[in-house]
């Protein structure tokens, strides 16, 4: 089986974070990563990283999403957005945006919401929720609207991130924020010490596309977007399975496999490093210790992918790479540290 690991955040991106770093034991990551042969690229987007694996064309995130829900419309007719409901907050007189990874909203108060965004905005398109975290909004008419993907503003300042401050739909977005800011759903969520859902963000704009038979013929995944990219290239596509010997029981002789496994993403959007810690020490028993033992064996080729704040990491693993005793594992927190100096060199 040829292996590829889509891992987003895969090093923690405070080097110095001795509480992070300093304690974890991944002997089977670090082998892997010893052993791989390295090479780093610009700093991108999650969702940019794995659209890469489709040799997607165009940014239309937001109907492949769509593609990938469980329940909702088809993505097939129309221009659609991922219309994301987010909280807005000034801090030191800059905007920070929180997606719906960061508070709770359930799925009353989110149709109450994009029914009422319906009935006012009716003019502009039709709102869809197919998760309360993730609504879509497919536009009566097409409008190019450029703006970075949700995983790349989350839990940051996003007053440069809206490229075009001008566009019709940046505008429009003005006069939502002011209709969401008097709705009772955020007056109750407020009562209640709620962040108040007071904006949308807009991004992944198109329609769906056609896309190329990808290099990976089994897509093993929860994340809609990756489903929907799946689906859209007609390979296979199957649940995460819960560790690397589920995954190899199920897998065909032969096939290319990519696993996203993206649940250390959210924690470092919003700065949890004790969620970082378990669930990278659960990645290294689940997956990476395991593929210690199999590599060689059973998983003849594995590459390793991980989008961070370090640049687009990548290591890859084949043939006699096994052997080559002479790599010694280095500590992750040691990783971080080098990777950290040029990473910061080329932000300056």
């Amino acid at each position: 089986v040829r292996l590829t690991l889509l891992v987003p955040e895969l090093i923690w991106p405070e080097p110095a974070d001795q509480l992070a770093l300093g304690k974890l034991s991944l002997p089977g990551l670090e082998w892997l990563l010893a052993h791989g042969r390295f090479s780093a690229g610009p700093r991108q987007a999650f969702e940019i990283t794995l659209g890469e694996q489709f040799c997607l064309p165009e940014l239309s995130f937001g109907p492949l999403r769509l593609h990938g829900e469980s329940n909702a419309p088809a993505a097939g007719d129309g221009h659609w957005l991922c219309a994301d409901p987010v909280h807005l907050r000034f801090h030191h007189e800059r905007i920070i945006l929180a997606d719906a990874g960061a508070f709770d909203l359930d799925e009353g108060e989110a149709q109450e919401l994009v029914s009422a965004l319906n009935r006012e905005f009716v003019d502009v398109g039709q709102f869809d929720v197919a998760n309360p975290r993730r609504w879509y909004l497919r536009l009566n008419a097409a409008v190019d609207h450029q703006s970075e993907p949700i995983s790349a503003v989350a839990g940051r300042l996003v007053d440069g991130e809206i490229s075009d401050k001008n566009s019709l739909l940046t505008r429009w977005l003005n006069e939502v924020q002011m209709f969401l800011h008097s709705h009772p759903v955020n007056a109750q969520r407020q009562n209640e010490g709620k962040p108040a859902i007071n904006s949308l963000w807009l991004w992944g704009g198109g329609r769906l596309p056609a896309l190329p038979a990808p290099e990976h013929n089994a897509i093993r995944t929860d994340h809609p977007l990756a489903v929907g990219l799946g689906r859209a290239s007609q390979a296979h596509v199957a649940p995460l399975p819960a560790n690397l010997e589920e995954l190899l029981n199920q897998a065909a002789s032969g096939s290319s496999q990519l696993v996203v496994l993206d649940a250390l993403l959210p924690k470092v959007l919003y700065e949890d490093s004790e969620g970082w810690c378990t669930h990278i020490q659960e990645l290294e028993a689940r997956w990476f210790d395991p593929l210690k033992s199999a590599f060689g064996g059973k998983v003849t080729e594995l590459t390793l992918i991980a989008p961070t704040i370090y640049g687009k990491l990548c290591w890859t693993l084949r043939g006699k790479d096994h052997w080559k005793f002479w790599r010694k594992p280095c500590p992750l927190a040691v990783l971080a540290g080098q990777l950290a100096t040029p990473a910061t060199e080329g932000n300056s």
